[in-house]
């Protein structure tokens, strides 16, 4: 009995998503909602609202207790998943009902601590036949990341690593090198929520990278208001809201309201980035 063909790579729709915003004169709209946040059939709905508000790529959290890049937002949604039972194959059914429904790119933002107790060769393969576009990992070095990407290579699967304001010249090359996806900057020293300003040299930032890579760069922590968007969208390829989405689906009431809003505030964060 012949072996089982391997599953063919998954086409780079990441590219192709960035490629149609920069047609339309846009940034990609990015947004993270946490799978099982405050239940998988709610982060379901929500999820797909915001494919269907404009989002161009959804950015789906994986709960881990010890969320080392995550603020205060995330954290507690984190621990709301987790109690309510969510494990990492959850997320990936998430994101496989997604991907049923949706072309929008999908990543999977987690830490590798479930990732390695699950099996990585076995996540990479199940995210690869889930739908998922691409992997972040921010606890994962990229001088330490060769074993993901020998195995997201054969299925297609992007990866991307994260530059902080603080990181060295070398690190920025080395994420550069490792990336296969995009490239996400953190736009302020510290972890993840809502911020009342943008950083003054976030477009200095954005160049120096710039000249260290070709691949999209993605801009992410603190951008909380449609007007923070717009800014950002002119200067990057993908802006990233998380924290403000999050905190919208945990201000209660039933699970048609949470989502009504989220979706409100998706479509308002889309038409403020239309240059």
């Amino acid at each position: 009995m012949s072996p089982p063909r391997p599953s063919p790579p998954a086409p780079d729709r990441l590219a192709s998503l960035f490629a149609a915003a920069r047609a339309r004169g846009e940034a990609a709209l990015v947004t993270y909602l946490m799978a099982g946040d405050p239940d998988l059939a709610t982060s379901r709905a929500a999820a797909l609202a915001c494919a269907e508000a404009g989002a161009d790529l959804i950015e789906i959290g994986m709960p881990f207790s010890d969320p080392i890049a995550d603020g205060p937002t995330l954290q507690r949604a984190a621990e709301r998943s987790l109690l309510a039972g969510t494990r990492l194959a959850d997320a990936l059914a998430l994101a496989s009902h997604l991907r049923a429904r949706t072309e929008a790119g999908l990543a999977l933002m987690g830490y590798l601590n479930p990732l390695l107790s699950y099996g990585l060769e076995r996540f990479v393969g199940d995210a690869a036949r889930a739908g998922v576009d691409a992997l972040i990992l921010p606890d994962l070095p990229p001088e330490e990341a060769e074993e993901l990407l020998a195995f997201c290579r054969p299925v297609g699967l992007r990866t991307v690593f994260l530059v902080a304001p603080t990181s060295t010249e070398e690190r920025r090359r080395a994420a550069a090198a490792a990336a296969t996806g995009f490239l996400y900057f953190v736009s302020v020293t510290g972890v993840t929520g809502a911020r009342r300003a943008l950083p003054a040299d976030l477009s200095l930032n954005l160049k120096a990278l710039r000249a260290a890579s070709s691949l999209p760069l993605v801009v992410g922590f603190g951008i909380s208001t449609p007007p923070q968007a717009r800014a950002v969208a002119r200067l990057a390829d993908g802006v990233v809201v998380g924290s403000a989405l999050v905190a919208r689906l945990a201000e209660g009431g039933s699970r048609a309201a949470r989502v009504a809003r989220v979706r409100r505030f998706v479509g308002r964060l889309k038409r403020a980035m239309r240059r």
